[in-house]
This record gives C-alpha cells, structure tokens and sequence, in this order.
C-alpha cells in the first residue's frame, strides 16, 4: 500500500485516505440516480444508463488513483449531461445515438490535446492572480451546490430568495450544519463524515431520510447492451456524418462539449490541487521538464481525458472531474487511495442502489457547504485594493456559481484579465496561450447563441 500510493511522502495514512474516499462518494452519490433521470429524456434506458453511470465512473477513477496516484473522483458530468439532453437532442435534433458519439469524439479530442500537452501549457499559462481566484470560487460554487441541492434556495419569485423553513428537509439540513460545523471546530477526527452519517440517520425520524425507487442490478445489467457500443453502430458515429449539411453543427457542438470538459477539468485541479499541496511546486516544474507522463498533473490529465470516450462507450454522456473530491480533498485525501475507495463504493452502490440513494441531500449539503467555507480561504491571496488584479479575480471567482459553471466562470475571468491588460497597454504581458483560450470561449459563446 505504501509502495504504490506513497502515503508517508504524500503526509496521509490508510485510514485518512478511506475517510475521505467514502466522504467524497457521499458527496457525489446523487449522480447515481440523477444522471439516469436526466439522460432517459433522451431516449435511452434508464437501467442502461444507471449501469453505464457507475461503471463509467469506476473505471475512470481507478484510473485517477492507480495511475495518477490523485485524490480526485470522476462521474458524468452535471450541466454537461444537462446540455447533452436539453440542447443536443431536444433543441438541435440530434438522436441520443449521436449525441453519444459526439461525446466519444469530445473525449479523443481531449486525449489529444492532453498527449500534445496543450492542456498542461494551458494551466502554466493562467496567472497567479486567476488561479486563486479559481480556487476560491469552486469553494463558492460547491457552497452553492450544497444550498441548492437541498432547496433551501428557491427561484419562485424570479430572483434567488430563501424558502420559508417549513419543511422536514430544511430542519435536518439545518441540524446537519450545525454538527458539521461544530464536529470540525473540535477538530474531530473523520468529521464530515461522521456529520453525513449522523444526519442519514436524524432524517429517518422527520421522513426526510427514504429508500428511494430505482431498478435491480439484474434489470440494468439487460438494459445495458442498449447503449453499449451504440456509437459504433449505424445509428451512432455512422449517421452522425451522413447528412454533410449538418457538418458544421456538428462540429459546433463538439467543440462546445469538449471547451466546457476541459475547463471544467483544469479548473477542479487549480482549485483543489495547488492549495493543498496535490500538485506541488516540484511537481509543476517535472511537468515542465519531463518528456511523457512523469508528473502528478500529466497524469491525472491523461486520466481525465481518457473517461470521456469510455463512459460514451458504455452509454453516457462526458465523464469529468467532480468538484465534490475537494470534500475528500478538504478531510485529508492525499493520494490515489482516496480514488480507490470511491471506485469500491460505486461498485458496491450497483448492488445497493436503493440504500445509496436514501441518502438526502439534507445529509451531504452541510459537506459542500463546510469544504466551501474552507476553500474561499484562496481568495486572501488576491490583492483586492490593486482593480486591475481584483476585476478579472471578481469575475473569476463569482461567475462559477452565478452561472452554475466552472467553465463559464474561468471565462469571465480570462475576458477581463485581457480587457484590463489592454487598457492599461499591457497586452504583451498576456501568454499567448490566453489569447487563444479567450477567443475560443468567445466564439463558444458566439456560436451557442446562434444556434
């Protein structure tokens, strides 16, 4: 265990890392089911999709941990599963066939922008400045997902408002908060997750704590053969090209799913790994130095970029980097255990899916909120009073959860950062890398709009 995961040098041990690894399921169990609900709209099996989720996500964080050796997990995307359903099928008219094979092409899109490096030079280029803004603002979103995932935040008036705290969810959530925030004040060890639990079991009595409905394993395992290898048939990558008057569409749209999973991916890594310590200064600079894969953050890019095109394979939509690792991140995941542990307890949720899901998100928002708290700690390393610094910092780190996108808030940030260089006749002081990425978000958003 030590010689493959190096858990002295990485400052962690055995129980440390399972801690983490199951806080970090926890936190992101809910894809299980979501994912399922969201992509069945589409068409697909929801017993297919249920299988091919978990599966996706095993086989893409082992990955992550065996060969990387980092903290982080991987699962469908959200937001990404949402524009695959919403806007490719339902708004452009694409089957879910093609939309899978798109995904499949996004995914080797990325293999080959991260074995050229490309995604790598990328993260050197963006600035100190950024990067903590980054940082803090993923704190600011995973809060917000927390907030949102349990409905204590409603948009019923048209404007983010507070609900009334009337119902049984919002009182365990409230009880969760408070023996989340006061079980790490005491430095309790295992404290996030000892909270989850305890608010599992504290929603049993107010009915907000219920084994939800899903399939059985054996009727996934039928639904399966529906999606896999689906991209290889006729209806997949063979139709995807048959119509050349949609070429252009098609291309539109896989740059726009491959924009989004890329910097979604170099976001979550900026913003929990360099804090942390996951990616240190020794390991940026072999990155820089070393031919192949030989550093931490070569590989788990590789590890990432390789999800994608699998999870399309068995039948969903872009496997990415979640967000919700910073919550094994924040309890001490150091090393590619914590990944482990999370792959075992997806296997296991195939199995006991029902109990999984009876977890609520009354039990797992107080989590994000506590991990988020802690990572906005970034934005102390910003020089505020300096606007040239602090403009494209605020966008940076507010867009995130504004726009409920990493992408889109990464955006916003390297937008200004090169309207305020221009303005004070600095643009030569900006990495050409920026320059690209910056017009390349821009024509994304230019293209989304028209179509």
């Amino acid at each position: 265990m030590e010689k493959l995961f190096k858990l002295k040098q990485n400052g962690t041990k055995v129980s440390t890392e399972i801690i983490a690894g199951i806080t970090t399921f926890f936190t992101m169990a809910y894809i299980i089911a979501v994912n399922p609900s969201i992509l069945s709209q589409a068409g697909m099996e929801w017993g297919a999709v249920f299988l091919a989720t978990i599966i996706s996500s095993i086989v893409g964080t082992l990955i992550m941990g065996l060969v990387a050796n980092v903290p982080y997990a991987q699962a469908p995307g959200m937001g990404l599963n949402a524009f695959f359903v919403y806007t490719v099928c339902f708004a452009l008219k694409f089957t879910w066939q093609q939309a899978l094979s798109m995904v499949f092409i996004c995914g080797l899109i990325n293999i080959f922008i991260t074995v050229t490096k490309i995604r790598k030079y990328i993260i050197k280029a963006i600035p100190q400045s950024l990067q903590n803004a980054i940082g803090g603002g993923i704190g600011i979103f995973i809060a917000y997902i927390g907030l949102l995932n349990v409905g204590i935040i409603n948009f019923e008036s048209g404007v983010p408002a507070m609900d009334t705290l009337n119902q049984p969810a919002f009182w365990v959530f409230l009880i969760g908060v408070v023996l989340t925030f006061a079980l790490l004040i005491l430095k309790v060890k295992g404290a996030v997750l000892i909270a989850i639990i305890a608010t599992t079991l504290i929603g049993i009595p107010f009915g907000v704590t219920k084994v939800g409905d899903t399939v059985s394993f054996t009727e996934a395992c039928k639904a399966l053969p529906s999606t896999f290898g689906v991209i290889f048939t006729a209806e997949g990558l063979g139709s995807l090209f048959s119509d050349i008057t949609k070429l252009p569409l098609v291309l539109i749209t896989i740059f726009s799913f491959s924009l989004s999973d890329t910097f979604d991916t170099i976001g979550t890594f900026i913003g929990t790994g360099r804090r942390s310590g996951i990616f240190s200064e020794a390991d940026e600079k072999a990155m820089e130095t070393s031919a192949g894969f030989k550093s931490k953050m070569d590989k788990a890019l590789f590890a990432d970029a390789t999800a994608t095109s699998i999870g399309a394979i068995l039948g969903t939509s872009n496997t990415t980097t979640y967000v919700e690792s910073a919550s094994g991140i924040g309890v001490g995941g150091r090393t590619g255990l914590t990944s482990v542990v999370v792959a075992i307890c997806f296997a296991l949720s195939a199995f006991l899916a029902s109990f999984v899901s009876a977890i609520p998100y009354a039990a797992t928002a107080p989590a994000l909120i506590a991990v988020g708290c802690m990572m906005i700690s970034s934005f102390k390393e910003i020089e505020w009073t300096e606007l040239s610094e602090a403009i494209p910092a605020f966008f940076a780190g507010i867009f995130m959860s504004l726009c409920y996108s990493i992408s889109y808030g990464i955006a916003a940030g390297f937008i200004f950062y090169c309207l305020v260089k221009v303005t004070k006749k600095q643009a030569k002081d900006v990495h050409p890398i920026l320059w690209i990425a910056t017009a390349l978000f821009i024509l994304n958003f230019v293209l989304l709009a028209l179509i």
